[in-house]
This record gives C-alpha cells, sequence and structure tokens, in this order.
C-alpha cells in the first residue's frame, strides 16, 4: 500500500518541484496588491506608511546598538555607564512611544472610518456561503444564482482523474459562475453564512467579511476598473474549504446593464428555506447560465 501511495504522489511531487523551479514561482508579488477600490488605496496607503515607519524606527534602534557596541566597548569604557533611575531617558522612551501610536492611530482611525461607511448604496448584493459555494442574490435586479468551483478544477483535484492541474487555466480559481458588478457604483454588499462560518475575501477590492450564519456583515464598496477580480474562502470551513474560490467580474455600467437584461431578471435558483442540500445546490450551479 505505501508503495501504492508513493507512485500515486510522485507525480505530483515532480511537478510541485518544476512550478517551484519555473517562472510562475518567481513571479509571485510578495508586497499587498494596491487594488482597484478606494477602500483598497487607502489600506494599501496606511500599510506601506506602516511599513516604512518601521523601516526607520528599525534603522534608529539598530544603529544605536551598532554605534553603542562599537563607541562604548570594553577597550574604551571598563566600566559602563549608570543609567538607572535616569529620569530624563525614562522619559524619553515614554514620551516617544506614545507619539509614535498618536501618529499611527490617526490615519489607521479614519480608514477604519470610510471602511464602516456603507450610506447610499446605489445597489445591494447578499452573498451566502455554503459547504462548499457561494449564492448570490441581487435583490433589486431579481437575479439569484449558486456559483462553485467550476468543473474543469473540481475534475483535476480528484486523485485518479486524467486532467492534470498544471492543465487547467486558474487551476482551482475558476467559478461556474462569477459575480458580475458595474464600475464606479457603491455597491452594498451583505454576507452572511447558510450552514457553518465561511469569509468571502478579495484582496483587490480590500474585502474580507466573514459569513456568520444568522449574522450580516456589510462593507460598501466601488470598483473603479474593469476587470475580473479573484479571492477565495478565507475560513477553515470543512473538506471542502480550499476548493471554495471567489471570481469577480466588473463590468462598465452599459455592459453590466446588458448583462442583467439577459439575464431576463431571473436566473434559475433554488428557493428553500434554509440550507440547500448539496446535490440540488450543486445541480443549480451547474445548470445556470451566467
Amino acid at each position: 500500500m505505501g508503495t501504492s501511495l508513493f507512485k500515486k504522489a510522485a507525480p505530483l511531487a515532480t511537478g510541485a518541484a518544476a512550478w517551484a523551479l519555473s517562472g510562475a514561482a518567481q513571479a509571485v508579488d510578495w508586497n499587498m496588491p494596491y487594488g482597484v477600490t478606494n477602500t483598497a488605496h487607502r489600506t494599501w496607503d496606511l500599510h506601506m506608511m506602516m511599513f516604512y515607519l518601521c523601516v526607520a524606527i528599525g534603522a534608529i534602534v539598530f544603529g544605536l546598538m551598532f554605534y553603542s557596541l562599537v563607541a562604548h566597548r570594553r577597550s574604551r569604557h571598563p566600566e559602563p555607564e549608570q543609567f538607572h533611575e535616569n529620569t530624563a531617558v525614562e522619559i524619553t522612551w515614554t514620551v516617544i512611544p506614545f507619539l509614535i501610536l498618536i501618529a499611527v492611530a490617526i490615519p489607521a482611525a479614519a480608514t477604519l472610518v470610510h471602511i464602516g461607511n456603507d450610506s447610499h448604496p446605489d445597489m445591494s448584493v447578499k452573498i451566502t456561503g455554503y459547504q462548499w459555494l457561494w449564492k448570490y442574490d441581487y435583490p433589486h435586479q431579481n437575479i439569484s444564482f449558486y456559483s462553485r468551483l467550476d468543473w474543469k478544477s473540481d475534475q483535476a483535484r480528484m486523485l485518479g482523474s486524467k486532467l492534470s492541474p498544471f492543465d487547467v487555466k486558474h487551476y482551482d480559481q475558476n467559478v461556474t459562475h462569477p459575480l458580475v458588478l458595474p464600475i464606479h457604483k457603491r455597491i452594498l454588499l451583505m454576507v452572511t453564512g447558510g450552514d457553518v462560518i465561511h469569509s468571502w475575501w478579495v484582496p483587490a477590492l480590500a474585502i474580507k467579511r466573514d459569513a456568520i450564519p444568522g449574522f450580516v456583515n456589510e462593507q460598501v464598496t466601488t470598483i473603479n476598473k474593469p476587470g475580473t477580480y479573484r479571492g477565495e474562502c478565507a475560513e477553515l470551513c470543512g473538506r471542502g474549504h480550499a476548493f471554495m474560490p471567489i471570481v469577480v467580474k466588473a463590468l462598465p455600467v452599459d455592459q453590466y446593464d446588458a448583462w442583467v437584461k439577459k439575464q431576463g431578471g431571473h436566473v434559475p435558483w433554488i428557493k428553500s428555506a434554509g440550507q440547500p442540500a448539496g446535490g440540488k445546490a450543486n445541480s443549480a450551479a451547474k445548470s445556470s447560465k451566467s
């Protein structure tokens, strides 16, 4: 049995090693994305301000340490200086961190106020997390559909499948039906859960909201640039957690209006009082037309 498992795991290990040595691994962006929303831009600016502040503090602290090591080495100062109960030193190392915290707290609080401002939205979308797919409801457009892992990725992830993950474009990052949103509109996202706790996370939008059953987390966002933006569930929600991607397709307003008209104001979905059965939900996601 051990030999059989080794034979099955060997191709995956070889593929992972090949990917690590390829340009794909070297192209990883180590910084957080700048994003395509005002919230993303503000959080990025706050992040970079904090980063450079930490760099400056580190440079000063380590600079003083190296200076002390050289200027106050034993050969020059056999007797160390005594700073015990030095009032000036104690006031200095108390006031300076206090001023740094105040300087950081002001822009951080302003960013939190901006994120929490959910007034005057142009439209709203209800997002419900299930094991292991998402349901999107547009109450004003009377549109509703399920979005789950695309079928090629679903097949490629299975042991013994003839389809390799390396043969699937955007493996584990594509869905059957993306969330379609207009740009330059204030969109209220209402995130909740239908069974266990999930988390709706799209880095480019700077949105990460827990989907908690019986509770609604809200955030207003305005997307400034058309495109396709990908995310994933960021809360451990069971064995299918790794296969619960999110795709947001941002369109110009005229194209979004055309998409809404194409849906005819209604997309097939299952009306139920609680969590839809997994098989029925998957069938609905598969049969829905985006």
